[in-house]
């Protein structure tokens, strides 16, 4: 039985999985015997990204800033999850487990109760109140602090982490709270990951996952960065780990507890079932696409692509997100690299670089401007549109970890089209999970498969190009919601009906192998446009001009200047009221 079809009443268990995405949270029930998805349902954030204002104020926020409202997510629970068991035909009463994935780093500054910041009166209008999604990147000259000092003082940590320390992760985010916000940072009695949080809301505890704890909290061998380290950053931040971030850590699938009666209000779910530990959307992804022996590196194409992959053996690979014991599955090394923006690439040159006559075409068509673009470049021979671009529209996470560079176009002619430059974004992307790829195998973690998952795969255009720029024959997971399959895998082991995630990804996972192929003429065309890349990549990436440091220091102090200059404006107003008054 696959997803859509209806149930005779339920004699079997299921379990629930739930992924929280950037934009939106879906639910899907599986049944545990067989991985069979009965039903899903989606429910798309109030405030999605809130990026440009706030909610409570419409205070204006400074570039590279990304928060997201909590209550969203909890709004997700209440819809997506009744919705989803009451298309399934299931009974409630044959749930057995819940478990949830989350984007990470995605952070919530809350009270010692669980109650995010930003729900209080007194912080409602602070933006450091606010969760910080996983794409803020503000903290970026936090993270240089952090990576400079861990250099010089040559913590033994920071090879883990391919020698560098997001702006995205719970170190950088909370000396950013501590400078810029010390009431608000004051204030948090814990900060806590996204993926935690709502297995708090669900369970009543608040327990961390090895998941995010070990990729996005710098927990390596049984412990955080030493409070010397911290108190050389900021005397304040010396107890940041004991004050704000440490918590009994839970390995991936054991129960963080069981369903509250307030949750299974929510949810229409039985109070009591099993509620697993939290887990991040790309790494649960691996066992629903049955890629959790060493070799099988998954890509999660989305917004963003995070790519991860088991292996017996611990190396240091240059620009690696991580490197975690247990940190996909118990008993071999997770790794974990990633490309800031993917989708999100696309989705922005849609929509605001296409011309209007394309979005009629489309109309017209009764197709996306997305899927008119990729008919279009798909009549392309390799190189036609005489384009490379660079894919660091929302900065480089992998290999270079550098949120100040930015995106590039290069070889425009005023012939130059719409669908040129659609295609040659989507060839940048596929450049990108290439220099990943040579990286891990010059470090002797060798890929042996590729894996694609995520909401990209609608795309055959552009997985066929992964096939080609990468010489690999692609495999592709087989299911459309591979996280929150990833999730009810893990619901599945929390509630006991297997023994481990090894033994549930056999039964429950699924996979299309090497469906497809390398075309031979095409990868030896993309030999040359990759050469192409990667010189543009060390010399923008790797060189001594930062011209794209400059820019993007430039553009935040003028939108900064802006910034002041409209809350000086504000300020000159409510004075001249109250004058007046």
């Amino acid at each position: 039985m696959r997803l859509g079809e209806a149930s005779d009443a339920a004699t079997f268990d299921v379990v629930v999985g739930v992924d929280f995405g950037t934009l939106s949270g879906r639910a899907v029930v599986v049944r545990v015997s067989d991985g069979a998805e009965l039903a899903g349902a989606t429910y798309e954030y109030p405030h999605a990204v809130v990026d440009q204002a706030l909610p409570a104020s419409g205070e204006q926020l400074p570039p590279e800033w990304a928060l997201q409202v909590p209550s969203d997510y909890v709004q997700v629970l209440r819809h997506a999850v009744p919705e989803a068991v009451r298309a399934s035909g299931v009974s409630p009463s044959h749930v057995i487990g819940i478990a949830t994935d989350f984007t990470a780093c995605t952070m919530v500054p809350t009270k010692d109760d669980g109650t995010p910041l930003c729900e209080l009166d007194e912080f409602a209008n602070n933006p450091h109140a606010y969760v910080k999604l996983w794409r803020h990147h503000a903290a970026q000259p936090h993270a240089d602090r952090i990576n400079t000092l861990a250099r010089d003082r040559e913590e033994p940590w920071l090879s883990r982490y391919g020698g560098v320390i997001s702006p995205e992760w719970e170190f950088a985010k909370g000396l950013e709270i501590l400078e810029e916000a010390p009431d608000v940072y004051a204030a948090m009695d814990h900060f806590v990951e996204a993926a935690d949080w709502i297995v708090w809301q669900l369970c009543g505890t608040y327990i961390r996952n090895a998941c995010t704890a070990g990729y996005k909290g710098i927990f390596q061998d049984g412990a955080y960065p030493s409070r010397d380290f911290l108190a050389a950053l900021n005397p304040g931040f010396a107890d940041f780990v004991e004050a704000k971030l440490e918590r009994a850590i839970g390995q991936l699938g054991d129960r963080a507890g069981t369903l509250t009666a307030q949750a299974a209000d929510w949810t229409g779910l039985p109070e009591g079932i099993a509620v697993a530990v939290g887990n991040v959307d790309a790494h649960v992804t691996a066992p629903a696409a049955q890629a959790v022996q060493p070799g099988q590196m998954v890509a999660i194409m989305g917004t963003s692509t995070c790519h991860v992959m088991n292996s017996q053996v611990l190396q240091e690979v240059p620009g690696m997100c991580g490197v975690v014991e247990g940190g996909i599955v118990r008993g071999l090394w997770g790794y974990e690299a990633g490309q800031s923006g993917v989708g999100d690439i696309f989705n922005w040159f849609v929509t605001s670089c296409v011309p209007p006559q394309y979005h009629r075409e489309a109309a017209e068509q009764g197709v996306s401007v997305h899927a008119l673009l990729t008919d279009k470049a798909s009549t392309q021979s390799v190189g036609q549109h005489g384009l490379v671009a660079l894919d660091w529209h929302s900065g480089n996470r992998s290999v270079l970890v550098d949120h100040e560079l930015s995106g590039l176009i290069l070889g425009q002619t005023l012939a130059t089209t719409p669908e040129d430059i659609y295609r040659a974004l989507l060839e940048a992307t596929a450049f990108g999970t290439r220099t990943i790829i040579e990286a891990f195998n010059a470090s002797n973690v060798p890929v042996t498969e590729l894996i694609i998952a995520g909401g990209l795969l609608r795309n055959p255009l552009l997985i066929q190009i992964y096939a080609d720029v990468t010489n690999l024959p692609l495999s592709t997971i087989g299911s459309s919601q591979g996280p929150a399959v990833g999730s009810a895998i893990h619901a599945s082991v929390a509630a006991g009906a297997y023994p481990d995630v090894h033994a549930a990804s056999e039964a429950m996972g699924r996979a299309n192998k090497a469906v497809y192929q390398p075309i031979p003429a095409n990868v030896a065309a993309y030999e040359e446009l990759y050469a192409e890349y990667s010189t543009l990549h060390d010399y923008f990436g790797r060189g001594a001009n930062k011209v794209m440091h400059r820019l993007k220091q430039r553009r935040r102090e003028a939108m900064q200047g802006r910034h002041d200059a409209d809350a000086a404006h504000d300020d000159t107003v409510v004075n001249h009221v109250e004058a007046s008054q």
